[in-house]
This record gives C-alpha cells, structure tokens and sequence, in this order.
C-alpha cells in the first residue's frame, strides 16, 4: 500500500513539475518574444537598411515559433519595406537607403512598387546606395534605381531576360494510366494542358511571348531611364550571359559602379555621414523601422475617418493555408461595409483565382459594399481569372505596369483512373439507382457523351456569368468582353489599352484614389484587414512541425502543389495557367 501511495505522490510530483516548466518556459519564451518585437531606437544620423533577398510576401505575420527557434531575421514584406520607405523619406533621422540584394523570389509588380517608392524617397534628397555580391535580376531591377551601385570584386549580375517555363505530364499519367478528362471554356484557357498536352499549344505559346516581351519592354525602358543605358544596349548587354561575366565586365557596360569589399562599402557610408573609421555604421533593418511606427498605426486605427486596405492574396478557396478563404473574405467585406469610420476601401488582390463558386461569393460582397462606400481596386504581381472576377465589380481598377491579369475563363478536370486500377490489379464496381448517381464521385470509368455535353454546357453557363459580371462592372458590351477574355491573359499595359483596369499605378495611387472619391482630402487614416494574428493567438496554436519545410524546394513544392490541387479543386475553376514560372 505504501508502495503504491508512493507511486502516485512521485507520479503527481512528476506532473505538477511539468506543467510549471512548461509554464516558465512559456513565460520566458512570451517575454523573448515581446523584448525582440519592442520598438527599435532609431538614432539622428541613421541608414534605413533594406535586404533584398528572400521570399517577399505582400505582409508579414511573423511566425512565433519560428522567431524561438531561430535567430535568422524573417525578409520584410512589401507592406513594411512600401510603408518604411514612405516613412523615412520625411523623417530627418534617416539620412539615406542602404539596400542589400540578394537571391530574391518575388513578382515583377511588386518589384516596380518598391522602385517607384525609391524613386520618390530620393526626391527627399537624400541617398541610396546599393551592394551585393549576388545580383538576381529582379534584385538588380530595384538596385537600378540607386545613386550608386556596388559589387564584390567576385560578385554575380544576373541580367538575362524574361523567360517562361511549363511542366507537362501527360506522357506520365498515360503511363499510369490516369485519363485527366478537360471540360474547359477559353482558347487561351491553358492550365488543363500540364495535363492534357505534351507541350504548349500554339494560343498559349502566343499569349506567353507576348506577355513576356512586355515584362522585358518595360524593366528595360525602366533601367535605361535610371542608368541611362539605351534600352537596345541593355538587350545586347542581356545576350552576353552576364551571370558569367566578371564583375569588370558589368562596371564596362555601366551597369554598375564600384567593384569593392563589403568593409569599403562601409567605410563609403561613414564618410557619407562623416563617422569616423571606428564608428560603427548606425543601420536600422527595414523590420525594426517598420516596427518603430506602431505607435503610429494605433493613432490611426481610432481615427474617425479611414480607409481600409483589405488584402486578398493567394489562390481562392483551394485548401492554401494562406490562401483566400471566401467565407472569411464575405465576413470582412461585410464588416468594412457596417463600419462608419471606413470611409472607403481599397482591395489589395494579389491573386491567381481559383474557385469559381467561391470568386462570385467574393463579387457578391464586393457589390454589396460598393453600395455603401467607394471601393478601390489595386492589383499586385497577379489579379487574374478569379482574381481578376472578385475585382471587376469595383469603381475603379488600378493594375502596375507588370501586374498579371485577366485569364477570363473557366475549366474542371476529372480524372479518369480506370487504367492505373487495371495495373494495379485493383477492380471496382458500383450500384447505383440511377444512371448518373455515381457522376463526379466515380473516377474508375470515363465519362459518356452526355455526361461530356451536360458538363460542357454547365462550364459555359459559369463563363457566361463570369462574362456579365466583367462586362457590367467594366461598362463594356459583353461581346467586346468575349474578344479579349478566352482565358488569355495579359499584362498590365495591355490590360489599360483593352479595358481591363482604369489606370496604372501603386497601392498608394489607389489609396490616394479612394480618398478623391469618398471626398476625404488629406484628412484621413489607413488601416490593414484582415487583423495579423498577435504572439498570443499564434502560441495558442500549434506549432508548426516542419511537414511544409520538407518540400521547400521550388520543384518539389511545386509538384506536391499539384498533386493535393487534384484533391481539393472544386469543378469549376477560374484560375490562370498554374504550371507557368515567369523569370
């Protein structure tokens, strides 16, 4: 007996220890949290210091669990870097841009947004400079911007053009035996092909080159403007496969100008702000300064009068942890709707498509809002088909120059398994009551004529609502719409000259915009949706446990993306060409 008393009092002891270490660690984790993320101090005589590299999201809700664990500073997103560079363009402590390139992974739009924002900070006066060892492309599209551009004696520049690589599988589900079976409205419509072809039709080949010629077009007209090389040269300059050129190579061509080590660069920035050689360079990252205007954005909130900028980024209702979810976007809508203190709103979409059912949910609420108050379109890297659909009912559409858009077109993809099954040894028969109880549930057989026709025309009732929904909120004759939609898409300059978007320009046009029409002048706040989820509400979260990170690669992320889409897609689909890599 006394044995077992002895037992269970070391067994609750044991217990009781647990939960206060787990308690204390908490505790301490919370406070590491709340002493990293504190408002940095900014000095009077400060370099705003903007890395360049990463993965570069439209916000930044930064991981917890990630920020305990590692020491390794997250990149800053759009928002911080657009908002920081706004912020330091009128703050007298900052005295100049230092930006830090590196291996990037981000859209050509939201690459142009962050070199107009450059571009007016230097109307300030002050400097920017830029250094790296590694100039991707896109990094050094930005860099072009600066007063100076400097390189490692050993440095990469990586200017090559603008190209555009597809993935198909058809030959590889043929010999699985899996028959993808398309019902799709749009020439140009071409997600199905990675599933249907072995290599691009010939109005997807058409629509491509032409998409990617206009991304070259503009970046090059761009860089000549800021470096003052002529746009034919910097074609040229692009034939030379200058990734493996030497660094000398680039200061010949003018595309830089210093070749130096990273502790000249610094010396550089002292003499800049006449610091002695000893004096450490007074850096604040585009993180902490971002941080720094908390304060700021609280005042905001409560402001009687604000417009609200409503993020809607990612692919529609696809099962993306990230992605849009239209019931919770319908939810935001309707709250901007109900709030007297929104004056207006401006929709952020950054957006691919996806859902079809869930896109005409989303318009719905547009609409509804619209009703209420002024509602702004502002398009990032893409805003096509569903993307494109949730926009078109709004007053007025802004697109960037590379943004995009369009791909007005609607498809479903069933598959057909029948074969693999056959392989694999593995029979499969069904009762039903009626001759169609097993449609869209029954992936061992193909689908008979009827079955093909009924679908078809379903799909194309789906595209006709998506038709009306572009030609009244565009104000266009649906069969002027029906010209340029077909699933093609197009980029934002073509998207202006065919009427897709009203204007080109920044989020912060759109923002400007919004305040013209709700009649606010300058008298007037913003505010983000959907609210970013505070240290508390991710702690009482699980973690993550690194399943994600398995598949971090670009490949292997991209081919598990397409697998679980077979899984979670609804039938009707309004997405742009999934399997194409613009770079």
């Amino acid at each position: 007996m006394s044995f077992v008393k002895s037992f269970f009092a070391c067994l609750c002891a044991i217990l009781v220890s647990g939960l206060i270490i787990v308690l204390v660690l908490l505790g301490i984790g919370t406070a590491m949290i709340y002493s990293s993320t504190s408002p940095a101090k900014v000095s009077s005589n400060s370099i705003l210091y903007i890395p360049l590299e990463g993965s570069m999201e439209e916000r930044s809700q930064e991981d917890i669990y990630a920020k305990l664990l590692s020491n390794a500073e997250l990149s800053p997103s759009l928002e911080s870097i657009l908002s920081s560079v706004k912020a330091a363009k009128t703050d007298d402590r900052i005295k100049g841009i230092y930006l830090k390139p590196g291996v990037l992974s981000c859209g050509y739009a939201s690459l142009e947004e962050i070199r107009k924002a450059l571009l007016d900070f230097k109307t300030s006066g002050k400097f920017i400079y830029t250094y790296s060892g590694t100039y991707t492309q896109g990094a050094y599209y930005v860099s072009s911007v600066a007063d100076s551009i400097f390189i490692n004696p050993q440095g990469v520049l990586d200017f090559r053009g603008v190209a555009s690589s597809s993935m198909f599988y058809k030959h590889l589900l043929d010999t699985l035996g899996v028959d993808m079976q398309v019902i799709k409205v749009g020439t140009y419509k071409s997600f199905t092909e990675q599933y249907s072809n072995d290599s691009m039709s010939a109005p997807n080949r058409e629509q491509t080159e032409h998409l990617i010629h206009a991304l070259w077009n503009s970046m090059r007209k761009d860089i000549s403007a800021s470096r003052s090389i002529s746009e034919d040269s910097l074609n040229e300059i692009a034939n030379q496969m200058m990734a493996f050129q030497t660094p000398q190579v680039a200061l010949g061509y003018k595309m830089v100008d210093v070749i130096c080590y990273a502790d000249e660069i610094k010396s550089v920035l002292k003499t800049k702000l006449s610091l002695k050689e000893d004096d450490k360079v007074p850096f604040v990252s585009v993180t902490d300064y971002f941080s720094s205007q908390e304060i700021e954005k609280t005042v905001a909130s409560v402001s009687p009068k604000k417009i609200a900028v409503l993020y809607m980024v990612g692919e529609i209702d696809n099962g993306n942890k990230d992605g849009i979810s239209s019931s919770e976007m319908i939810s935001q809508l309707n709250n901007l709707r109900s709030d007297s203190t929104i004056k207006a709103v401006v929709l952020r979409v950054n957006s691919p498509g996806g859902s079809a059912y869930g896109a005409e949910q989303i318009w719905r609420g547009v609409k509804l809002l619209k009703e209420k108050k002024p509602v702004v379109v502002s398009m990032g890297d893409y805003a096509a088909s569903g993307g494109y659909y949730l926009s078109a009912g709004a007053n007025y559409i802004y697109a960037d120059s590379k943004t995009i858009t369009g791909s007005i077109g609607v498809f479903g993809v069933i598959p057909n398994v029948n074969k693999l099954m056959n392989k694999l040894g593995v029979k499969h028969e069904v009762v039903k009551t009626n001759p169609y109880a097993d449609l869209l549930s029954n992936f061992t057989r193909p689908l008979d004529e009827t079955e093909t026709a009924v679908l078809q025309s379903h799909v194309a009732e789906v595209y006709d609502t998506f038709l009306t929904r572009c030609s009244e909120g565009r104000n266009m004759d649906k069969s002027e719409v029906e010209k340029i939609a077909e699933g093609r898409v197009w980029s934002g300059v073509d998207a202006l000259n065919i009427g897709l978007v009203d204007q080109l320009g920044t989020l912060k046009d759109a923002i400007s915009y919004a305040a013209k029409l709700s009649e606010l002048g300058d008298n007037y706040a913003v505010v983000s949706y959907p609210e970013l989820k505070s240290a508390f509400e991710q702690l009482s979260e699980l973690p993550h446990l690194g399943y994600e990170k398995m598949f971090h690669s670009e490949i292997l992320s991209r081919e598990k993306e397409i697998l679980n889409k077979l899984e979670r897609l609804d039938f009707h689909q309004a997405i742009m060409p999934y399997s194409v890599s613009v770079k």
